[in-house]
């Protein structure tokens, strides 16, 4: 076998970018969007905001579709597809939009499935089979597999949003393929629909039913008449030329036609991406799920001897193996991502994970520590406990992301990252391909599904000039060429698309590509099914989302942007299509496309919105443009992109950003001023809040102010208070314990600033006073504000950046003697810490004050935990049930792991305490109180948070934020309390 890296002098030229190709029209695009909706009972969308969303998928290529369809079921699907044959319109199948070679983009009518046809059958535990509907997440289908002790093997990194659909157009695989088997591997049958108007199930066809269609002739009849002669005439060359590995993941899957596996056509329909068959449902085949699994880590000197191990450790037989190399952990590193998780590997720079399976935890255990034991003298192996294997499983599968965008690197993209080849020949392809990326000056981390040879990357291609674009084009060839000197595939995984379809003759040869040709042609005559992929299709670097004329627009910004060169435009670029947002069972990212489950409401959808307003080519009137404004409207703030997206997407500050430009063209609501500036109305009721409180009571008065400020009905307005001042009582026994704790060594006590927020300040002042009686229990001289200040947290919500950046120069002269001195600053709301973490450094970052201050605030968890270890709370004989705000877990990280001060804290008092994973409460600041985004917010909360709270009574409800404990107590009888409220004990009420 050669392991020689070839050349070739194959000679390419610029062709035609997206931006190029941008206007390109479909001359009767009205007349069917009108035949659609009189025709389609979902939803038919020809508008620009959803070419724009729908302009590309998660690969390097852009197409602006001529519309989208969102059907509601098969007859939806039905009548679409013969309106489209009516004016002669492509069609483009979608699921969930994470496809990384170009599927999912094309200028077609595109078929949305995940909105509306995700349903699925009961799972036959005797057959071990289930139906589903194309857009059916694939969690969803395991999750209900494994009441059964059964499981679907594939499981790529996507499996918490990618569809089924989606999936079978791909041919996916995964960790567990190595158990199971690919996509192709684990179809039953298909339903299908062809373009023209044929419905058929197709499935494992024996000899004499392939006589009995043929016999009857007809459309049906011909379609198998037409299979049976390419597979007799192509048989053995398919037998010869098809790679016998794992992953051969490139082509249709011609072997499939072959007697031995049973002429079976909805595996060979697995794979070809759309080009062929409309899927209208399918019957999966299940597997055995072991239900006791133990994880094992082993590190080597680095990834290519890794691979070299592969083969001995397929020899212990895991259920998943799975290897990446050192450069994965430096990007999680440089992005300040997982560093509580990395130490859990062993040393090396190159790693493996093997997966062992069981019937009972003691078998599982066993055989791990079998392997362990056989790696002595080879490689450090870790055996890892559940709770430490779901954290590293979390590393390997945040591989893309994490590759992408990585500080002081040159960004990373697809093209090369997901070639296959036999696992006897990972080591040897791998260092081949790492000479050639060297030639090119190319850089990138590699990791995935070693077990069966199939390794990903995001290499460091110039895709923005004419040489770095021809460079790209000559590795891709170059790089083929040493896969199958390798024996390998071009695709392992992610399937051809463009990203690697016009590399196929080099793989397969001119017959098999005529073989190819025919197939797609047997199905789709008319080549009108996602047409240019696979075959025929568009140059691997033409119709690229960037280009050598990519130039967006670059306006002026309030916020640096620093960590994007200061571009607007360039952090639009972030999202990198993963779809990490559109997952809809755990974790806060994105709330609103929880609650909506529109692809325009998820983190991405609103990326790629404002990428393609960068562009000027689809969204008009720049900042101007109301369907990008709708689009930002149920953003909740809630950061929760910043931490959980994988290249940190802050959708929160981009809306901030848009909105302030916005309304420089449009006159804003009152609501605006009455929420953005509550910290100047509550100060005011705190002059006298009985008064104010009576009177925003009185119904007449309530009713009008929800009218005139767009509220809805059923919200309560906070009540004010008197703000929080230290009475004398707590001055003199803060004294007192200052007296007693002073030593030789120290005259005083440590000075802490409480910062007095407006929320806790002026109507929940009980917490500064709980928060103030902790401080001084822990042994710290406290200072407060001595006048009204605020850190503008509301105004964000609404784009007043000018107004908040006075409010944030307000506050850094009057904390000026604290800044320099130092000082820590605990403060209490979560979301007013995060603006003194993220928004005053972005919109300040030339002030040396802003970076000092920055670094010395502090939750109130962190600060006892930082400064005062010896702390001991009180006892509380209570269950706590934990609800973590939005914004503090942007701050620290994800789920329990992201609270770890605040979850070790309360554990030391004694207590149960359960975290609960409910994402953002859906109250948001004046989110949850604006009258249309009312049905929202309550889906929100009742998603997880208050169904929580109503199943514990008996429960102390733990919520730092104000905007969450009002969602808990406008819809249950529940008084949550703050962190500090709990620390102080029972002396502290409200």
């Amino acid at each position: 076998m050669s392991t020689t890296t070839p050349t070739s002098a194959t000679p390419f030229t610029i062709l035609p970018s997206s931006h190029a190709r941008a206007h390109e029209t479909f001359p009767q695009a009205v007349q069917l969007e009108q035949a659609l909706r009189q025709k389609v009972r979902g939803e038919v969308r020809f508008d620009e905001a959803s070419r724009a969303l729908y302009a590309t998928d998660a690969s390097n290529y852009r197409h602006i579709p001529i519309g989208l369809v969102i059907p509601r079921d098969e007859e939806d699907v039905i009548a679409a597809v013969s309106v489209c044959r009516e004016f002669k319109a492509p069609i483009l199948s979608r699921g969930g939009g994470t496809s990384l070679a170009g599927q999912c983009t094309n200028f077609a009518v595109i078929f949305d499935f995940s909105k509306y046809m995700n349903k699925m059958g009961p799972v036959d535990p005797v057959t071990r089979t289930v139906r589903v509907q194309p857009g059916i997440v694939l969690d969803r289908v395991r999750e209900a597999a494994e009441k059964h002790a059964l499981t679907y093997a594939p499981d790529p990194a996507t499996h918490s949003r990618c569809t089924i659909g989606g999936m079978i157009g791909n041919n996916s695989c995964g960790v567990h393929a190595l158990m199971g088997g690919k996509t192709v591997d684990n179809i039953h049958s298909l339903d299908i629909l062809l373009y023209d108007g044929t419905r058929l199930t197709v499935g494992q066809t024996p000899d004499r039913e392939i006589a009995g269609h043929i016999q009857s002739g007809g459309r049906i009849g011909g379609i198998y008449s037409s299979l049976k002669i390419l597979r007799d005439t192509y048989g053995n060359l398919v037998r010869q030329k098809f790679p016998n590995i794992p992953r051969r993941v490139s082509g249709f899957n011609l072997d499939e036609l072959l007697p031995e596996n049973n002429f079976n056509l909805a595996r060979a329909l697995v794979g070809s991406e759309g080009t062929c068959a409309i899927i209208l449902g399918a019957t999966l085949n299940l597997v055995e799920s072991p239900q006791f699994r133990t994880l094992v880590g082993v590190g080597f000197e680095d990834v290519f001897i890794a691979a070299d191990h592969v083969p001995l450790v397929l020899t212990h037989k895991p259920i998943g193996l799975e290897g990446m190399d050192g450069l994965l952990l430096d990007s999680l590193r440089a992005k300040q991502k997982a560093l509580d998780d990395i130490p859990l590997l062993p040393e090396g720079r190159g790693f493996l994970l093997a997966e062992f399976g069981g019937n009972s935890q003691v078998e599982s255990d066993q055989r791990a520590h079998d392997f362990a034991v056989a790696m002595n003298g080879v490689a450090e192996a870790r055996i890892y406990s559940h709770a430490e294997a779901h954290r590293v499983w979390a590393i390997r599968e945040s591989g893309l992301g994490a590759t992408a965008f990585v500080p002081g690197k040159r960004t990373g993209w697809e093209g090369w990252e997901d070639a296959a080849v036999a696992p006897e020949q990972l080591g040897s392809y791998l260092r081949s391909l790492y000479r050639l990326m060297e030639q090119y000056g190319y850089w990138s981390p590699m990791y995935g599904h070693f077990g069966q040879g199939c390794v990903h990357m995001r290499l460091s291609f110039d895709l923005e000039t004419e040489k770095g674009i021809l460079d790209f084009r000559r590795f891709m060839d170059e790089a083929a060429d040493i896969a199958i000197a390798h024996g390998g595939s071009l695709s392992g995984e992610h399937g051809d698309g463009q990203a690697r379809g016009a590399l196929l003759p080099k793989m397969f040869g001119p017959e098999l590509m005529e073989a190819f040709r025919t197939f797609k042609r047997i199905w789709d005559p008319d080549n009108k099914l996602n047409p240019n992929k696979m075959i025929d299709g568009h140059e691997i670097h033409e119709d690229l989302r960037l280009g050598a004329d990519y130039a967006p627009w670059e306006p002026e910004t309030h916020f640096a942007f620093a960590s994007d060169n200061g571009s607007f435009a360039r952090a639009t670029l972030r999202c990198v299509g993963v779809g990490a947002c559109r997952k809809a069972d755990a974790g806060t990212m994105c709330p609103s496309y929880m609650a909506t489950g529109e692809e325009q409401h998820s983190t991405r959808g609103r990326a790629h919105m404002l990428w393609e307003l960068m562009q000027r080519e689809v969204l008009p009137k720049d900042w101007a443009n109301e369907q990008v404004r709708e689009s930002l409207d149920l953003c909740l703030s809630c950061k929760a992109c910043r931490s959980e997206c994988p290249v940190s997407v802050d959708m929160a500050t981009y809306k901030a950003e848009f909105l302030s430009h916005h309304y420089e063209h449009h006159s804003r609501p009152l609501a605006h001023y009455a929420f953005g500036r509550i910290d100047r109305f509550a100060r005011l009721a705190s002059i006298a809040p009985g008064i104010v409180n009576f009177i925003n009571g009185l119904p007449g008065i309530s009713h009008l102010m929800k009218e005139v400020l767009h509220i809805h009905p059923s919200r309560k307005f906070p009540r004010f208070s008197r703000p929080f001042t230290p009475d004398r009582r707590m001055a003199r026994d803060a004294s007192r314990l200052r007296g007693d704790r002073r030593t030789a060594a120290s005259a005083e006590a440590p000075r802490v600033f409480l910062w007095a927020d407006t929320f806790n300040n002026y109507f929940h002042p009980v917490t500064m006073r709980a928060a103030y009686k902790v401080l001084t229990d822990a042994g710290f001289q406290i200072t407060v504000p001595n006048r009204h200040l605020c850190c503008g947290r509301p105004l964000y919500d609404f784009g007043m950046l000018d107004t908040a950046k006075q409010y944030l120069e307000k506050v850094l002269d009057a904390l000026t003697p604290q800044i320099e001195a130092g000082t820590p600053v605990v403060v209490l709301e979560p979301s007013c810490a995060s603006v003194f973490r993220d928004e005053l450094t972005n919109l300040i970052p030339n002030d040396p004050r802003a970076q000092k201050l920055r670094s010395q605030v502090y939750l109130l968890s962190e600060f006892l935990v930082k400064f005062a270890p010896d702390y001991q709370p009180p006892r509380v004989d209570q269950k706590i049930v934990v609800h973590g705000h939005c914004h503090h877990k942007a701050m620290t990280g994800i789920g329990e792991h992201g609270m770890t001060d605040e979850i070790k804290l309360l554990r030391a008092t004694g207590a149960d305490v359960q975290v609960l994973d409910s994402g953002c409460c859906g109250m948001a600041g004046p989110f949850g109180f604006e009258k249309d985004k009312y049905e929202v917010s309550q889906n929100l909360g009742e998603r997880v948070l208050l169904p929580a709270v109503r199943n514990n009574p008996e429960a102390i409800i733990v919520s730092d934020g104000f905007s969450c404990c009002e969602q808990i107590t406008q819809n249950t009888n529940a008084r949550p309390k703050h962190l500090a409220e709990v620390l102080a004990g029972n002396d502290n009420h409200r």
